[in-house]
């Protein structure tokens, strides 16, 4: 592990791409603390301080503590994940997105574009409605977090938020194209892990003023690194399918005749369901929440429903966690075209017909797997939450936040190391990574 990481500096080109994308990962925090113009901090700190390890605190560990200081970004990258969710789903019902997204690179930067137009939409409505919920939100003592209100104050909340998501959406393809490991992704992952040193902070804080024990401090931390361990050896699962290449003469070659493995992930959607699944939940909840509910009880109660702890939440995101992975495993991987490259080149699964019955078996194959596959990932992100809420947690913890982070970090480490490998160095493990799921 440590020889790996004293060769990255001996490739120039892989060493740029890191530093470029921990430059840009530093803009990005930076900018989480450039305040919104027309909001009083103190009173919308103690707004937030008494709504921890609710949905205020879900949402804030996604933004990375944007959120609770309402800064330029607080509404995140997650107007752009949702854009991206409407835009997959259009593409399988609207023709046009369809014949777009078979057009190559063309009609990927065309369904780009749209994403774009997207984000900026939706971030003007969630901007509208934040700027909205804010002049009615007061601290404690009875003070305004927004002193002076009215279509002034809306108007440059809308530009200021949408402008910060604008940015970060920007950001994040610029560390895609230009750096390493996926953008948006890595953004998630920033936010994630600057809010674990406070976390950890909190946490050893309350041991000392026995508001903790430290035997249930040491069994949440045999929690995390459980899970942890878990992610680690799920992610690197495969189940791995013999296929077989006939021999066949070119000129006077034969190629051919070797055998080789399909391997399919375990987890082939990685943390992208889970994401899609907050994002989707938080939508409508967080604009609910910032308006005035009380005048209206059924808005009350969808925001209860909605809110991290609750049986109808848990229910939903773990519906919603399996529907994305396999929305998104049937996106980005089709067996028939799979199927149809093994028949061209000579390759066929032993023991099944070439063609039709090839592609028809890895679905069948691929639909077991992933189907384990989300209730690995329900699992890991559900069940954490539950213990912790049930054991009242006064800060927020969950599954969601390690998996995320830990599936980033495993997939840049992946790319990392292919950079590395290509180049002729050893990568970080000296042995293969995958392990085989039978």
């Amino acid at each position: 592990m440590i020889g790996g990481f004293q060769n990255i500096p001996k490739i120039p080109e892989l060493k740029k791409r890191i530093l470029f994308t921990l430059l840009m990962l530093a803009v990005y925090r930076v900018g989480c603390h450039i305040p919104t113009p027309g909001i009083d901090g103190s009173a919308l700190a103690a707004f937030f301080s008494e709504r921890q390890g609710t949905l205020f605190g879900l949402i804030d560990m996604f933004s990375g503590g944007a959120l609770s200081e309402m800064s330029v970004m607080a509404l995140g990258i997650m107007p752009y994940i949702s854009a991206s969710i409407i835009l997959e789903l259009l593409t399988v019902v609207v023709p046009y997105l369809e014949k777009l997204k078979k057009e190559g690179e063309q009609g990927r930067k065309k369904i780009i574009q749209y994403t774009r137009y997207g984000t900026v939409i939706l971030s003007m409505i969630q901007g509208f409605g934040i700027a909205v919920g804010l002049e009615r939100m007061s601290g404690p003592g009875g003070a305004m977090v927004v002193p002076v209100g009215g279509w002034g104050f809306r108007i440059l909340a809308v530009i200021t938020l949408t402008a910060g998501t604008a940015f970060l959406m920007w950001l994040g393809e610029q560390i895609t194209e230009r750096g390493i490991g996926n953008g948006i992704s890595l953004i998630i992952f920033a936010g994630i892990v600057a809010r674990f040193p406070l976390a950890v902070g909190s946490s050893f804080r309350l041991v000392s003023t026995g508001e903790i024990s430290p035997f249930f401090m040491i069994l949440v931390l045999a929690l995390i690194i459980a899970i942890v361990g878990t992610i680690v050896f799920v992610e690197r699962g495969q189940r791995r399918i013999t296929v077989q290449y006939a021999k066949r003469v070119v000129g006077r070659r034969m190629y051919g005749g070797q055998s080789t493995h399909l391997p399919l992930k375990v987890n082939t959607s990685g943390v992208i369901p889970p994401i899609f699944a907050s994002s989707i939940i938080m939508f409508p909840a967080t604009i609910a929440s910032f308006l005035n509910v009380k005048e209206f009880p059924w808005l009350q109660t969808i925001v209860d429903f909605l809110s991290p702890g609750h049986v109808v939440y848990n229910l939903i995101y773990v519906i919603f966690i399996i529907f994305f992975c396999y929305f998104y495993t049937a996106v980005h991987f089709n067996p028939v075209d799979v199927a149809d490259n093994m028949k061209k080149y000579g390759g066929f699964i032993p023991g099944i017909r070439p063609g039709k019955n090839t592609a028809e078996y890895i679905d069948r194959v691929l639909t077991r797997i992933t189907f384990a596959g989300a209730i690995y990932v329900s699992a890991v992100c559900v069940l954490p939450q539950i213990f912790i809420y049930q054991m009242n947690m006064p800060f927020y913890f969950g599954g969601t936040g390690l998996l995320i982070v830990v599936g980033v970090a495993l997939d840049t480490s992946n790319q990392i190391e292919s950079h590395m490998l290509t180049r002729h160095y050893e990568g970080f493990l000296k042995k293969g990574l995958g392990k085989t799921v039978r």
